[in-house]
């Protein structure tokens, strides 16, 4: 399927509509809140709003966790907005030491981490994430430039960081980044990847995803239940990462709203 509008072979595409894409509720509350008025609706099998942020119009498509969930929701946000640029954003795992709860990366590699190792992405526009990155440094502060990588499971970052290349100086995991880069690469669309720490590089969960979710790959509470009353040991760490997930989130909303403004105020975006 090709996005409406979407031509491969275009060196610049004029503005129109900026698409988001996220998996949980967590990483897209505070961006809501702070945009005001959207208008929600269902889109094939996933929840989409539609608002205006800045004078920019943005199509929000919230995915679900894993990459089936993303690149499916990639696909119909690229079939119901035909958007100029596709910003996924939302939580990630510091890799190596560095990095700490709340700060900001702005992706500038995609990786997917699979039975065989890493394997490189397209879909990222290193030039516009450069532009991206300054533009968020001039404004709302720190942010760094790292490498997210993708898994379908929740890895041991100690393991990982020692089979992780020496020039990857800011790796953060995620679950979904590969599969919207594999759509955006598909359709021509560049690639804005931003996520938001919310565990560091020594904070190794106790727990397996597969504990926490139902089928459609979405946080269950009884399932979550069930697992606390199973290993109660892990309550200070759920307490801690919905604390840091808060931090994480309304830092996202705030550098979003940067990153629209950026693009929306530049008119077209370089695909070079």
């Amino acid at each position: 399927m090709r996005c409406p509008g979407g031509v491969r072979s275009a060196r610049v595409r004029y503005m129109t509509t900026i698409g988001l894409m996220a998996a949980m509720p967590d990483e897209t509350r505070s961006l809501l809140r702070l945009a005001g008025p959207a208008t929600r609706k269902q889109s094939g099998r996933f929840v989409a709003w539609r608002f205006l942020l800045g004078g920019v119009d943005v199509c929000l498509m919230e995915s679900g966790m894993g990459m089936e969930r993303a690149e499916a929701a990639a696909e119909e946000l690229c079939a119901v907005a035909a958007p100029a640029v596709i910003i996924s954003f939302g939580f990630g795992g510091g890799a190596r030491p560095g990095l700490h709860v709340g700060d900001l990366v702005v992706g500038t590699e995609s990786w997917l981490y699979g039975a065989n190792g890493l394997t490189f992405r397209n879909g990222i526009n290193r030039k516009l994430a450069g532009r991206i990155s300054a533009g968020l440094f001039s404004t709302v502060g720190a942010v760094t430039n790292g490498e997210i990588i993708t898994s379908s499971r929740i890895l041991n970052k100690r393991q990982l960081a020692t089979s992780l290349p020496l020039e990857m100086t800011a790796p953060v995991l995620d679950m979904e980044t590969a599969a919207v880069a594999d759509v955006a690469s598909r359709h021509g669309i560049p690639l804005v990847a931003l996520r938001a720490i919310s565990d560091n590089a020594d904070e190794e969960l106790s727990f397996s995803l597969d504990e926490f979710i139902d089928q459609d790959m979405t946080i269950s509470p009884l399932k979550v239940l069930a697992t606390i009353v199973r290993k109660p040991w892990i309550i200070p760490q759920l307490i801690r990462l919905a604390r840091s997930s808060r931090i994480a989130g309304e830092r996202l909303a705030h550098a979003l709203t940067t990153v629209v403004g950026l693009l929306g105020d530049s008119g077209i975006i370089s695909v070079d």
